[in-house]
C-alpha cells in the first residue's frame, strides 16, 4: 500500500508526539549561523490545531518555549505546518512527511537561511491491530 492508497487527511495526524530538532540558524553577516536544538511535546489534534511545549538551545543557551499553529496533511501523507513561537514572537514554518503508519514524522523547517531537521515519534502509540487474514501466528 502507498501513501495515495491511504488517502491521508488532518484526521490522519492526530496525537502527541514527543520531537527532537537539530540544526543551524542564520545570524546577519558576518556572523557564522548558531547551533540550534531542541526537544517538544507537539499535540496534532487531528482537525489543523498544532500546539507545543519544549526547550529550545542558541549556541548552547536555552530556554522554554510554547508554539501554536495551524497544518495541513495532503493525501499522499505530505504536509506542512504554520506555528507562533513564544517567546520570540516569531513565526516558523515546516514541511513534513508522515511515517511508520502515523507513529512518526520526518520535519524540515522551510524558512529561508534555517537548516533544521526534526523527528517526531507518536508519544503513545496505539499496538497495531492484528489482520483477521493473517494465518502466520497460528
Amino acid at each position: 500500500m502507498n501513501a495515495y492508497d491511504r488517502g491521508c487527511s488532518n484526521a490522519t495526524l492526530k496525537g502527541t508526539f514527543a520531537e527532537k530538532d537539530t540544526g543551524f540558524i542564520p545570524n546577519p553577516p558576518p556572523a557564522p549561523a548558531s547551533l540550534f536544538a531542541g526537544v517538544n511535546l507537539d499535540t496534532f489534534d487531528g482537525k489543523g490545531t498544532i500546539t507545543a511545549t519544549g526547550f529550545a538551545t542558541l549556541d548552547g543557551n536555552g530556554a522554554p518555549q510554547t508554539e501554536n499553529g495551524t497544518y495541513t496533511v495532503n493525501p499522499d501523507c505530505t504536509g506542512t505546518y504554520e506555528v507562533q513561537i513564544s517567546p520570540g514572537g516569531f513565526t516558523a514554518h515546516a514541511f513534513f512527511v508522515i511515517d511508520d503508519g502515523g507513529n512518526e514524522l520526518q520535519i524540515i523547517v522551510t524558512d529561508p537561511g534555517n537548516v533544521i531537521t526534526c523527528i517526531a515519534r507518536k508519544q503513545f502509540p496505539k499496538p497495531e491491530e492484528p489482520d483477521p487474514g493473517d494465518d502466520s501466528r497460528e
